[in-house]
């Protein structure tokens, strides 16, 4: 009797248990793809809800004075860029005599002062007295700048000529506060590294030309764009200068836009490693402006903020959310196939991939280039969570050839 109920008891136990097994995959493989959604959201998701918010359009002016212009940038070591940034600036300064150009090196140890002294009959150039960053040195031009719009960029940066007049038009609307040029990038086809890079940035672009649409874009990045020089604010040395600069307008209740006419052109790092410490460093400034910024993003409109997390907040953890999904992912797989099947199956992906890694196949390489550049996003969190700061910088050598 008691051998013919355990024949009844085991197959019934042995059920319910791969039941139970599969349901707590399914409920891990569920887990698994929300991280996944939540991951690709800012990218696909964000996107598609923007194309179906209402437009709001610029303001038509009543007939005003052109406003003034300054265009500032800092340069540390950038000898190689100077020499086409300096030809540029002389084109500019052609076009509109009336424009003032500050340039700040700081304690470069190249000829950058050098270059910039001599091209003393179109910029004047300021010289540190100690290495302080690029924010400090923002502060120092801006502070000396006498335009009523404080036109930023960097030293490798080229412009469309047209810059200055594009930037005009814009500014005649008085509800503008910040104006974000469109920057090109003009070598993505030289490195898996510049490739992933360029391609990010086209839809970066896309992104905040719907978000302008739609308000207000969330900030500028620093290689193009501009403001009015009576709301700059206060920029602490170890944060990003172009992100809280361009972005206080909004708080003060102008708006901050794209504008697809205004272009401006650079080239991308082709060297992964270059990148992982640039990507690092923004990710670590990043997150610290974002806990600067907290108070004042907290008092944003509903549609400001929602834009904000979205692109911004969101983007920032993503490697996180990633993360999340792979491990509940494997967890999904272990509980559905077992212990021993699942890290089969996981390194003969990792091999696989690392096979076609190895023979050169550009879709992995370029997978790889994406996933060291969100590692490289995560420990810059990690990083500024712990307290760390970064306030100086080098150009990436291999940025220029």
């Amino acid at each position: 009797m008691v051998c013919r109920a355990a024949k009844e008891w085991l197959p019934t136990k042995l059920t319910v248990g791969v039941s139970d097994m599969f349901g707590a995959g399914v409920m891990l493989f569920i887990i698994s793809a929300l991280f996944l959604l939540v991951f690709i959201y800012p990218f696909v998701i964000y996107p598609e809800i923007l194309r179906h918010l209402p437009r709001l359009a610029l303001c038509v002016p009543t007939p005003a004075p052109r406003p003034s212009f300054t265009l500032v940038f800092c340069a540390y070591n950038e000898e190689k860029a100077l020499p086409a940034k300096i030809e540029n600036l002389r084109r500019l300064k052609e076009r509109h005599p009336d424009l003032e150009i500050l340039a700040y090196s700081d304690m470069s140890t190249d000829r950058t002062l050098a270059l910039l002294e001599t091209a003393s009959d179109v910029l004047t150039p300021l010289a540190a007295t100690s290495r302080s960053g690029k924010a400090a040195g923002m502060r120092c031009l801006v502070a000396m700048a006498a335009g009523e719009i404080v036109v930023f960029t960097d030293a490798n940066v080229i412009f469309a000529e047209n810059v200055v007049d594009r930037l005009a038009d814009y500014f005649s609307d008085p509800t503008i506060g910040t104006v974000s040029g469109r920057l090109e990038y003009v070598n993505e086809d030289e490195s898996p590294t510049a490739s992933v890079g360029g391609h990010y940035w086209a839809l970066e672009e896309r992104i905040k030309a719907l978000e302008s649409q739609t308000g207000s874009t969330m900030g500028a990045d620093g290689s193009i764009f501009a403001t009015r020089r009576s709301l700059y604010p206060e920029v602490p040395p170890h944060l990003l200068d172009d992100l809280i600069a361009s972005i206080t307008p909004l708080f003060l209740g102008y708006r901050v836009i794209s504008a697809p006419d205004v272009v401006a052109y650079e080239r991308l790092a082709t060297d992964g490693g270059e990148e992982w410490q640039r990507r690092r460093r923004i990710a670590c400034r990043g997150f610290n402006t974002h806990c600067h910024l907290a108070p004042q993003l907290r008092r944003m409109g509903r549609l400001d903020q929602f834009k904000y997390a979205s692109h911004r907040l969101v983007r920032l953890f993503g490697p996180l959310f990633l993360l999340l999904g792979g491990a509940f992912g494997v967890l999904g797989l272990a509980a559905t196939l077992g212990p021993d099947p699942t890290l089969a199956l996981c390194g003969f992906g990792a091999f696989a991939f690392w096979a076609i890694w190895r023979s050169g196949q550009a879709r992995a390489r370029q997978a790889w280039e994406i996933l060291t550049t969100l590692g490289a996003t995560g420990l810059g969190i990690l990083e500024s969570l712990q307290g760390r700061t970064y306030q100086t910088w080098a150009p990436a050598e291999s940025r220029d050839g």
